[in-house]
């Protein structure tokens, strides 16, 4: 059981973690990725996972060093281990019986899944040689949400056999860090505050995630993109109302884990299909924020000095070559 003050080592946990929310798009992440922050709602089996797709579809997005993706991978059952008890305070049995499950998704992961990203991730860096389009921006997102669903369509049998394992503790245990979640959203992005807080915020984000990719940012640039940020309406609110929803609908769904029939078909679409069910005016508002935020990265591309491109495409490269390296060490073990 859970033990007061207990404390987490910190290799790369704050780095999966940081970026949680959920404007219904695609993980977190930083260059035109940021447009579609957040398909990742609400916690669940599948809430560790769901941070280990974000870490593996699009590692370099989250991840400070191309060293931090290999800890980070080589340590995914430590920390998802972590993560889930954190929501679930799970006992000494389904500790084991969690481990053994996400070990197994890990295996089939690495000799499966990061081939296909490094592949993915060569194609970006392909087209960021040149200036991207919209139409590059939708590929990237498109695709990267496809390589979630992939993780999610294969482990939700396992997830389901897994879940029927809650008791009523643990269901107990989940309502409470949804509350601690949700009030963490809240003061990250000062829904008590001002608009202009909000907004001032939302660019503070923006600004240390391009810096990470291209370097120094000009303060002509940093204008320009202050501008356009401006220009961006704030949802936070109803973000924040969309992950109570998707919250609900999980402890909602948890009530028919042990019908399995009827269990394991919902969890596999409450997990794909997260933008089914949200409030008309938040998908309105979410078209237009993510058009917007497309405008918003694409202008920042197109802005990018020849050094600063550079920067962004030998960070990228390094992602592409630690993905590689995790992938053959894979095949060597088969």
């Amino acid at each position: 059981m859970r033990q007061g003050g207990r404390k987490r080592p910190l290799i790369c946990v704050t780095s999966l973690i940081q970026k949680q929310g959920s404007q219904g798009r695609l993980p977190a992440g930083s260059g035109l990725l940021e447009t579609a922050q957040g398909y990742c709602v609400a916690a669940t089996w599948f809430h560790p996972i769901r941070w280990y797709a974000i870490l593996l579809v699009l590692s370099f997005t989250l991840l400070p060093g191309c060293s931090a993706i290999r800890i980070g991978y080589n340590q995914a059952d430590t920390i998802l281990g972590w993560m889930a008890d954190d929501y679930f305070d799970f006992d000494v049995a389904q500790k084991q019986d969690f481990n053994t499950r996400i070990d197994r998704l890990l295996k089939w992961h690495r000799h499966e899944q990061l081939p296909d990203y490094a592949r993915f991730l060569t194609e970006i860096k392909q087209r960021g040689q040149r200036q991207l389009t919209r139409e590059d921006a939708l590929w990237i997102a498109e695709g990267a949400k496809e390589r979630f669903r992939a993780i999610a369509r294969h482990g939700t049998d396992d997830a389901a056999v897994f879940l029927a394992t809650l008791t009523p503790e643990n269901i107990r245990a989940l309502e409470k860090q949804f509350d601690r979640v949700n009030q963490k959203f809240a003061r990250e992005y000062k829904l008590n505050g001002t608009l202009e807080e909000r907004k001032r915020a939302r660019l503070e984000r923006t600004l240390k995630q391009l810096r990470d990719w291209a370097g120094t940012l000009t303060q002509a640039q940093e204008d320009r993109l202050a501008a356009l940020n401006d220009t961006i309406p704030s949802a936070d609110h109803l973000r924040h109302q969309d992950r109570q929803r998707r919250q609900k609908e999980f402890l909602a769904l948890l009530k028919s884990r042990h019908n399995k029939a009827l269990f394991v078909p919902q969890l596999r679409a409450w997990l794909t299909d997260w933008e089914k069910g949200r409030a008309p005016e938040f998908d309105k508002a979410q078209t237009e924020i993510y058009e917007k935020r497309v405008a918003l990265y694409l202008e920042a591309e197109r802005m990018l000095t020849p050094k600063q491109r550079e920067h962004a495409l030998h960070k990228l490269q390094g992602y592409i070559d630690d993905i590689t390296m995790l992938a053959a060490r894979s095949a060597g073990s088969v």
